[in-house]
């Protein structure tokens, strides 16, 4: 009961926190807190450490050098403070995996829900470090220089940071879980594959807008006080559809792997 309670405060402090340090909307709150609730719920302190250490690192690093980023933020229809629709894009996978692991204990969700945290990981440190790269990344597409913040464009910085965000999950999955050598692997693999497909998202389904007022090419439906006109991709997957649908991508492949190993 005390522990309950506990975990309860947590998830409270937690959530009201992003808000007040604004990391997170009001919106982006309650979702942190339902979201919360559930991995607590699934698997207890421990899964919360981990989802805790997910939503701190990125909200760092989406600060770290915040100046330099403000023109990739530009592109972007939303900025460094995550709505319910970005919390939910990169836990809800995570939360999902949490309530199915309550009602069916195994360890293929607690491998799912790993999965889930690190391929969100990998994906968000890829662009908040990313970002900070002096080279321009290449677009995948047409492997050409493209602007910095441009989806579906990568770098060598970006790619690092990918893969140290994917082993940080890991790393703490095998410290904290009774996971193996080799699921930490899996763990890392399918994390920075989540960031992979991300990439590859961007590059081939993500809308990309024009502003007809400017002519820059940004994410946004609005620009210059202008509606934006639609010039690639699909409208329906903006960047909390990418995330979300990559993560699922390489959470359900990961799950599938580790049932056919094991």
């Amino acid at each position: 009961m005390l522990e309950n309670a506990f975990i309860l405060l947590f998830i409270l402090i937690t959530a009201l926190a992003g808000f007040y340090l604004k990391l997170l909307s009001i919106s982006g709150s309650l979702a942190a807190f339902i979201i919360g609730i559930a991995v607590g719920w699934g698997f207890g302190l421990h899964g919360l450490l981990v989802l805790g250490f997910f939503f701190a690192s990125s909200s760092l690093w989406s600060k770290f050098k915040g100046k330099q980023k403000v023109k990739v933020e530009d592109k972007h229809e939303k900025g460094s403070r995550r709505d319910w629709q970005q919390v939910a894009a990169n836990g809800g996978i995570a939360a999902i995996a949490s309530l199915f692991y309550l009602a069916y204990p195994s360890s293929v969700w607690l491998m799912g829900f790993l999965i889930s945290l690190s391929s969100a990981n990998s994906d968000t440190w890829a662009s908040e470090i990313g970002s900070l790269s002096k080279k321009p990344p290449l677009a995948i597409r047409t492997l050409k220089p493209a602007e910095t913040g441009t989806s579906g464009a990568v770098s060598l910085l970006g790619t690092f940071a990918a893969l140290a965000g994917a082993s940080a999950i890991a790393l703490i999955a095998f410290l904290l879980f009774d996971v193996t050598s080799f699921e930490a692997l899996l763990i890392l693999a399918f994390g920075f594959a989540g960031n992979v497909i991300d990439s590859l998202m961007g590059a081939y389904l993500q809308a990309i807008y024009k502003c007809n007022v400017c002519g820059a090419e940004v994410e946004k439906l609005n620009h210059c006080g202008k509606k934006t006109s639609l010039i690639g991709g699909k409208r329906i997957a903006d960047n909390d559809f990418v995330n979300f649908f990559a993560g699922l991508a390489s959470t359900v492949l990961g799950m599938l792997l580790y049932i056919l190993m094991t």
